[in-house]
């Protein structure tokens, strides 16, 4: 059985969450749209929508108190015809299969996109780590690991931190896999403290990403950052980087927000200050340098760009008719439903799709195993040059793709990355 837990005593209680479109519904409707442009037929379509793998492990947990308890586990290798798997591991308590197959898909379009030699997975564990203590949370992570061991490793599959683990797990499913095999193998997972064998500039990857292709989405349009007004949705590892690097390069940061609420300054928000009242409470809430305002109206206010950095499906066809953003920066995972798209669309908002804007992470994850397979290690500067050159081009392939072919920038990344595999699929042929 999996546990019922809350948050911290001191944490303010979390907003309902709306009525959600199941990810996966979503990723297979993107799919579809690639494939009919593609003009691909159904075999095809039906290979590039069907995991390669799946695992459904059970994860017995000894509670400090001496407790037993049950939880489920998934890893799922969505494709593999580029490169062994990459993707995350998550820990949240409403993960299931069918999350964690969109999530696969989703990083196997996101690799072709930025050309890097990988397929997509993604893993996740049935649990909330708010309410487990270090040392059942590092119980937790060995014997998952040590239940998928037979199908990760350098070659095969690389994990990475996602929602509710972070660089100190990476550490532990490295050490499971490692002493299983013998000797220390630091390019199992991507994501580690530096002093295992991680990478500098990882932890801020994917905002310094999402940041890269919001400053070429607005060139695009001859605007620049120092000429925009920003919201964020989110406030964690990739929304609280991207609102701090937004404001460097000259934005002006008016709203911020989290699962608890957020916090709206017309003039822009001190982020330094709030960045210091979310490590004291826990929360943007009660900031004392900004009004409070809900998640909704975060996503409705008059600015021009609008980056959902949270959960997936908070853009569904309601909330899209109230987004008043010119550009909408995708940097969660799925933050906006097929009919969400559609009304953007319609409404003439430019959307940079998440399988392009938040890759930044998992360049970096690439550049980390790299140097770990090398042992031979970059210097910051070299990796955020090399992570800005890759992020600027592949958004000009997806860009100069929509202008040709007169389609959105989502459908130009699906396009591109759709068919990068099936390529590489095609030419591999079938065995026997």
């Amino acid at each position: 059985m999996t546990a019922t837990v809350s948050g911290p005593d001191a944490s303010p209680t979390p907003a309902t969450p709306p009525t959600r479109t199941s990810p996966l519904t979503t990723a297979l409707a993107q799919l579809s749209s690639a494939v009919e442009l593609l003009g691909y037929d159904d075999g095809v379509h039906q290979m590039l929508a069907t995991p390669r793998r799946e695992l459904h492990v059970a994860v017995p947990l000894r509670r400090d108190d001496g407790r037993i308890e049950l939880l489920a586990g998934y890893r799922v290798q969505h494709n593999i015809s580029r490169g062994p798997g990459k993707g995350g591991l998550r820990y949240a308590p409403g993960v299931d299969i069918e999350e964690v197959r969109a999530l696969a898909m989703w990083m196997t379009w996101k690799c072709a996109v930025v050309e890097l030699p990988y397929g997509g997975a993604k893993g996740g564990v049935a649990i909330d780590p708010r309410g487990y203590s270090p040392a059942e949370l590092e119980r937790v992570t060995r014997r998952y690991t040590s239940e998928i061991l037979p199908f990760i490793g350098p070659e095969r599959d690389i994990m990475a931190p996602d929602v509710g683990t972070t660089e100190q797990t990476m550490s532990w499913v490295m050490d499971t896999y490692s002493v299983n095999s013998g000797y220390t193998i630091p390019a199992v997972v991507t994501g580690k403290p530096l002093a295992v064998g991680g990478s500098l500039g990882r932890a801020t990857a994917t905002s310094r990403g999402v940041v890269h292709v919001t400053a070429a989405a607005l060139a695009d349009a001859g605007a620049d950052l120092s000429e925009v007004t920003a919201a964020v949705q989110g406030f964690g590892k990739v929304g609280s980087h991207a609102a701090r690097f937004l404001a460097e390069g000259g934005a002006r940061v008016v709203a911020v927000s989290d699962q608890y609420g957020g916090v709206h300054a017309p003039d822009g928000l001190d982020l330094a200050a709030l960045t210091a009242h979310v490590a004291s409470t826990g929360s943007v809430v009660g900031f004392a340098g900004a009004d409070p305002i809900g998640n909704a109206e975060l996503l409705a206010l008059d600015v021009d760009v609008l980056i959902p950095a949270a959960v997936e499906d908070v853009l569904d066809e309601d909330t899209a008719r109230t987004v008043k953003a010119r550009w909408v920066v995708e940097g969660a995972n799925g933050p906006t439903t097929s009919g969400g798209d559609r009304v953007l669309a319609e409404r003439g908002i430019t959307v940079v799709p998440d399988i392009l804007a938040n890759a930044g992470g998992v360049v970096v994850s690439y550049f980390e195993w790299v140097q770990a397979q090398q042992a031979y290690w970059w210097t910051e500067r070299e990796i955020e040059d090399r992570l800005e050159q890759r992020m600027r081009a592949s958004y000009a392939a997806v860009a100069q793709r929509a202008r040709a072919d007169g389609i959105s920038l989502r459908d130009a990344a699906l396009v591109i990355g759709v068919r990068r595999v099936a390529e590489a699929h095609q030419l591999r042929g079938l065995y026997p």
